[in-house]
C-alpha cells in the first residue's frame, strides 16, 4: 500500500486547519478583477491515489481558473503530438532565478525562453499549439486533457473576458521580444492562445486528475514525457522559490495565481489545493503549507527522509 493510501480523513482535517490559519499571511491577486473576488479563507483538497483510492476535503465545489497549473499539461500536449526533440528546440529546461514574468531574464539569455513554466516558455508553447485559432487550440487541449485524465475541465467565458481586460503589459513585452528572437510565428495568436489556456477551469479533483496522469503508469502517456514534465516541475515549477520546496517538500508542483497547487507523488498520485491567498512570489501560501506538512509527515519526498 502507497503512503498516501494510509491517510485518514482526521489527519487530513488537522493538517488542512493548521494550513488555513496560514492564509492570512498571503494577498489574494488582486491584477485581474476576476481573480480579486475569490475569498482568502477558501481551501480545497483532492488526492487521487493510484488504487482509484481519493480523499476531498473542504471547499471542493469551488470552480476556479487553473492559469499557470496548465502549463505542464500544454508542455505534455506538445511532448506528446511533436516529441522532445521538437520542443526542446523552442524552449530551456534551466530553472530561474528570477520572476515568472522577468523581461531582464529573457533579454540576458537572448531572448530563448528559460524553461516552460514561466510565462516566456508558456507563451512560446501556446504558440506551437495546433489550430486554427486560440479559441481551437484551447478546446483541443482541453478536450485532450479530459479524454486522458477523465477531467471535466471547460473555458470560463468570463474569466477570458476578465484577463483581457487587464491587459498584461509584461506579457506583450515578452511576446515581442519572443518574435524579435525568431521563437513565436505570431504574436497575437500566442498571447491570445496563453489567455485563453490561463482560463480553462475546473474543481479542485478535476486538478487532481490532472496530476495523476502525471504520476502514475497508465499506457495513455509515453513515460519518458512523464519523467520530463515532473523533472521540470520538480526544478522550474514555483518559480524562484522551486529550488527551496524541492528540498523542504520533494515532490514536482506546479503553482497558478489563481491559488493553484499540484503535487505529484510519483508512483502513488497526486495531490491538488486550491487556496486564493498567494505569497510574495506567487504561490499559494496555505497549499504550500498543507502540501509540505503531508510530505513530511507521509515521507513522500521523492530523496526520501524530507528536511524540515
Amino acid at each position: 500500500m502507497s503512503r498516501l493510501e494510509t491517510l485518514s480523513t482526521t489527519e487530513l482535517s488537522a493538517w488542512m486547519q493548521q494550513a488555513k490559519a496560514e492564509a492570512y499571511q498571503g494577498r489574494v491577486a488582486d491584477r485581474i478583477p476576476k481573480l480579486a473576488m475569490a475569498y482568502r479563507e477558501w481551501f480545497a483538497v483532492h488526492i487521487c491515489c493510484q488504487s482509484e483510492r481519493s480523499f476531498s476535503l473542504g471547499d471542493t465545489a469551488c470552480i476556479f481558473s487553473l492559469m499557470s497549473a496548465i502549463k505542464p499539461f500544454s508542455l505534455l500536449y506538445l511532448l506528446e503530438h511533436l516529441g522532445a526533440k521538437t520542443v526542446f528546440q523552442w524552449v530551456g529546461i534551466e530553472p530561474s532565478g528570477a520572476s515568472f514574468n522577468s523581461l531582464e531574464q529573457l533579454i540576458a539569455d537572448r531572448g530563448r525562453p528559460r524553461n516552460p513554466m514561466i510565462n516566456s516558455g508558456a507563451i512560446t508553447l501556446a504558440d506551437k499549439l495546433p489550430g486554427y485559432s486560440a479559441r481551437d487550440r484551447c478546446l483541443r487541449l482541453c478536450q485532450w486533457l479530459n479524454q486522458k485524465a477523465g477531467c471535466q475541465l471547460s473555458l470560463d467565458e468570463d474569466m477570458l473576458a476578465s484577463v483581457r481586460s487587464a491587459t498584461s503589459q509584461a506579457n506583450r513585452t515578452i511576446a515581442d521580444r519572443l518574435t524579435t528572437a525568431g521563437y513565436l510565428k505570431n504574436t497575437e495568436m500566442a498571447l491570445d492562445t496563453y489567455e485563453h489556456i490561463c482560463c480553462l477551469s475546473g474543481r479542485v479533483e478535476d486538478l487532481a486528475l490532472l496530476g495523476k496522469l502525471l504520476a502514475c503508469e497508465n499506457g495513455l502517456i509515453v513515460p519518458h514525457h512523464r519523467c520530463s514534465v515532473n523533472a521540470l516541475m520538480l526544478s522550474c515549477g514555483l518559480y524562484e522559490a522551486s529550488a527551496d520546496f524541492a528540498l523542504r517538500i520533494g515532490l514536482p508542483m506546479k503553482s497558478g495565481i489563481s491559488g493553484t497547487l499540484l503535487a505529484v507523488v510519483p508512483g502513488q498520485g497526486a495531490i491538488a489545493c486550491y487556496s486564493p491567498a498567494l505569497n510574495s512570489v506567487g504561490n499559494s501560501v496555505a497549499a504550500l503549507a498543507f502540501v509540505e506538512a503531508l510530505s513530511q509527515n507521509l515521507q513522500l519526498s521523492i530523496f526520501g527522509a524530507n528536511h524540515s
